[in-house]
Order: structure tokens, then C-alpha cells, then sequence
């Protein structure tokens, strides 16, 4: 049995949304969704069963299946791939990599370094530059 938290993310609108939890994902997962997303949302998932759910809570739904290899799937033929997860992909990849300095870190400060590096990547501002949006959010 694992004894790590559950976490999700969101992304539309060039920003991130991330939780994490220590709740059983089955019972976290759909208020997370309807706190983060609109009903009727068109939401793209890999095939965890957990996602199965999502048309029952009022979202449409479209997999892309890693176990076959399928990581983008162009549906209409046009060269774009329509149905992806890589951009949720790159921000865990991200996070993961920043964090791995820290060698492991403690589950229950786990939200506040997700709120934090969701905090940075929305920003979109390094180095000098984040300490004013840093402080704007601090003061808003």
C-alpha cells in the first residue's frame, strides 16, 4: 500500500491549477474537478480508471492511452493533436525536478510547495522579476 498523498491539476487558460490531499483519490478527485473546472468542460486524461467517472459528474471526456504508446492523438486529421495531456505532464515533470534537491519532503508540506510552484509557473517571471508578483499576491 503507498503512503503517498494524491494530487491533480488543471490547466486551461494558460494557468495552473494543482491540489493535493490526504484523502482516498475516489473520494477527493470529483470536488477537486467541479471546484477547478466548469461542468460540461471537455477534460483530457490518461486511462486511470478514476477519470471513468467524469461523464457521470457532467464533464465530457477524452483518454489517450500511454500503455499503447499514445501520448497526443490528432481525431480530425488536420496535424494538430487534439487530445493530449502533455502540458500537465511538463508542469509535474517541472515540479518534480525542482524538487528534488529537497530529497523527499514531508506530506504534509506537500500542498504548500504545490501552491508555491503553481504560484511561480502562473506567474510566468524569474529571478527579480517574480518578487513583485510575489508581493502583489501577498498584498491583493
Amino acid at each position: 500500500m503507498t503512503t503517498r498523498s494524491p494530487v491533480a491539476s488543471a490547466t486551461g487558460a494558460r494557468r495552473i491549477q494543482g491540489a493535493s490531499t490526504t484523502s482516498p483519490a475516489r473520494c477527493w478527485l470529483g470536488t477537486t474537478i467541479a471546484a477547478a473546472v466548469t461542468p460540461g468542460t471537455l477534460v483530457h486524461t490518461d486511462e486511470y480508471s478514476i477519470y471513468a467517472r467524469l461523464p457521470a459528474w457532467g464533464y465530457q471526456h477524452k483518454t489517450v492511452c500511454h500503455a499503447r504508446g499514445e501520448y497526443a492523438r490528432d481525431e480530425d486529421g488536420d496535424g494538430f493533436c487534439e487530445v493530449h495531456v502533455n502540458t500537465m505532464g511538463g508542469f509535474w515533470s517541472l515540479l518534480r525536478s525542482w524538487l528534488r534537491p529537497h530529497r523527499g519532503i514531508s506530506q504534509d508540506k506537500l500542498p504548500l510547495y504545490l501552491g508555491f510552484f503553481q504560484f511561480v509557473h502562473n506567474a510566468r517571471r524569474r529571478g527579480k522579476a517574480l518578487l513583485g508578483a510575489l508581493i502583489a499576491g501577498l498584498v491583493a
